[in-house]
């Protein structure tokens, strides 16, 4: 079912220009559908503030049939911001303390840009276990991606992410390992998911924690895990909300930084991403920089030839989740998470 545009947020826009459908309030209100409250905590930095709330709420609202979505973005005071991204979040964000007394059934907690290696060091870290902490116990499901899930396993979990050779950067293929879960039912027992980083969690250190771990990679990397309860939390490693074009622009990102002498070594291309087509027009690209011509970055040439291979599987996970969230809360008389429910194994797994 759709979203509801419950404030003049700009994603709204571009996503009915998308083709989803997004309802007015005032419609929505003459629907007899039940009502989903997800709060999406977006630590991404200003650049990509924006495309990550349409990666989450297009995720969200492709999803399931069953009900009618309220997002509501919210970030952190404490995250550094310029002044354009600041005047967006002051007219279009909610805070922490109004979804506090609103209420939500589910949390969404992005990733973040980081400085240094150590995340207890980092700005968003006391005000974020805070948020964490606050959700365990008041929503049914938090889903942490990437760095979120990063941060969750050091301080709920003390296991600590280990800095990689190389950075993990690309799309890879990965395998449903735990097929009886309902996050994962009905889906592609073998699919791909995009992955940017250069630190991960290892599958023991998941197991260690005493966490479900639902999909793994070919190296048995962790894509998928959740919470022993199998909902509380979910845990994501990957990145399954990116854009066709996500991993373009990252690139992008790091060639220029190399050409601003912001990076050392010239980028390597994403694994099982581009083709030899794609690839030819970059290394081209690469040559006649270093030749010292002024000439545009390849873009708009490579586009039409990327091949998104992981969204429809995304959206049926995120649907599968929905699902599960709509089942086990309802919005007549908010109930903290599992006060009627075994806490142990709410899902009868």
């Amino acid at each position: 079912m759709p979203l509801v545009a419950h404030n003049n947020l700009p994603s709204f826009d571009r996503l009915r220009d998308e083709g989803i459908r997004v309802l007015a309030p005032s419609f929505a209100l003459h629907q007899d559908i039940r009502e989903l409250h997800i709060g999406l905590l977006n630590m991404m930095p200003d650049a990509a503030l924006a495309a990550t709330e349409r990666q989450f709420f297009r995720l969200i609202g492709e999803s399931n049939p069953i009900a009618q979505f309220y997002v509501y973005p919210f970030t952190l005071d404490e995250l550094p911001r310029g002044p354009e991204a600041k005047a967006h979040i002051d007219k279009h964000y909610f805070t922490f303390d109004e979804l506090k007394k609103q209420g939500l059934d589910a949390l969404i907690i992005t990733g973040a840009n980081v400085q240094g290696s150590e995340l207890s060091q980092q700005p968003f870290w006391e005000p974020l276990k805070e948020i964490y902490e606050w959700s365990f116990s008041n929503v049914t499901s938090t889903l942490c991606s990437c760095l979120a899930t990063h941060a969750v396993m050091e301080f709920q979990y003390k296991q600590k992410r280990v800095k990689q050779n190389h950075k993990v950067w690309g799309v890879f293929p990965h395998y449903v390992t735990d097929k009886i879960h309902p996050l994962v039912e009905d889906i592609n027992t073998h699919f791909n998911v995009p992955h940017s980083r250069w630190n991960k969690v290892g599958l023991e250190q998941f197991q260690a924690a005493g966490l479900r771990v639902l999909v793994t990679s070919d190296n048995n990397d962790v894509h998928l895990a959740t919470s022993a309860d199998g909902i509380r939390t979910v845990f994501f490693q990957g990145h399954p909300e990116y854009d066709t074009i996500s991993l373009l622009k990252e690139y992008k990102r790091e060639v220029m930084a190399f050409e601003k002498g912001n990076l050392r070594q010239y980028p390597p291309f994403p694994d099982n991403y581009f083709g030899q087509h794609e690839k030819a027009l970059f290394n081209e690209y690469r040559y006649r920089i270093g030749q010292g011509e002024k000439v545009d970055f390849p873009e708009k040439l490579t586009i039409p030839s990327l091949n998104n291979t992981w969204h429809d599987t995304a959206g049926e996970v995120v649907g599968n989740w929905m699902g599960l969230i709509y089942q086990l809360t309802h919005r007549d008389r908010h109930i903290p998470f599992m006060d009627h429910l075994d806490p142990n194994n709410p899902l009868n797994l």
